[in-house]
């Protein structure tokens, strides 16, 4: 049985491969993700993506204001992110209604996005995939993984944060063990193994699955 679409299409269907990156918060897929940008394939940041629906969806901006409060936004107009990160990241509950407006949202954006690239395959890059419906959009989903120690010293440095509250924000995403058994590749991001030739195996692969070569 075919799993999800793109697996399901005769050899015949000239498809583009939707790949997804996710990996727990200080894995690195961000990183990975840039780097198949310099192989020339496009990628989708949802995080990035996320925040501008929310700084220009008026029927976003509105659910967030009436969820957050106008403190989310300064006067500007823009996201106030460091209060709004504050609120959601201390209270489970408030986080889950906060996702549950834009994630559908920057779903529909990515598909929108995605059928308009021309390449063998693009990329979604997102913290969160098996957490949402975003995962049955997708063809190929790859998990990075980085050790939960590593992790934290990441995020720490990159953040300026606590453990604490690193393994806060970890809580709120799926176990990394669980997302590779549910993945269909990894990536090891763990300083022991170089990730460039990890990512050109995948690149490679993506290629001959889109029924394509490189020249």
């Amino acid at each position: 049985m075919c799993n999800r679409a793109f697996q399901c299409a005769s050899s015949t269907d000239l498809l583009m491969l939707k790949v997804g990156i996710t990996g727990g918060i200080g894995s690195g897929k961000t990183t990975v993700a840039r780097i198949f940008q310099l192989l020339g394939i496009p990628v989708y940041f949802a995080d990035q993506a996320a925040r501008s629906i929310m700084q220009t969806d008026p029927e976003v901006i509105s659910q967030v204001k009436t969820l957050l409060g106008d403190e989310a936004y300064l006067p500007d107009g823009t996201l106030n992110r460091v209060y709004v990160a504050k609120r959601v990241f201390q209270d489970q509950r408030l986080l889950e209604q906060l996702n549950a407006i834009t994630h559908p949202a920057t779903i529909r954006d990515a598909e929108t996005w995605m059928k308009q690239q021309h390449t063998p395959y693009a990329i979604k890059e997102a913290a969160l995939l098996f957490e949402t419906s975003a995962f049955h959009y997708l063809d190929r989903i790859i998990v990075v993984y980085a050790p939960r120690a590593l992790r934290i010293q990441r995020v720490m440095q990159r953040d300026h944060v606590s453990a604490e509250e690193v393994k806060r924000r970890m809580l709120q995403q799926i176990a990394p063990e669980i997302a590779i058994r549910l993945a269909d590749d990894v990536i090891y991001n763990d300083e022991q193994r170089a990730v460039i030739p990890q990512v050109l195996h995948l690149h490679q692969q993506f290629l001959a699955m889109a029924n394509l070569r490189p020249s």
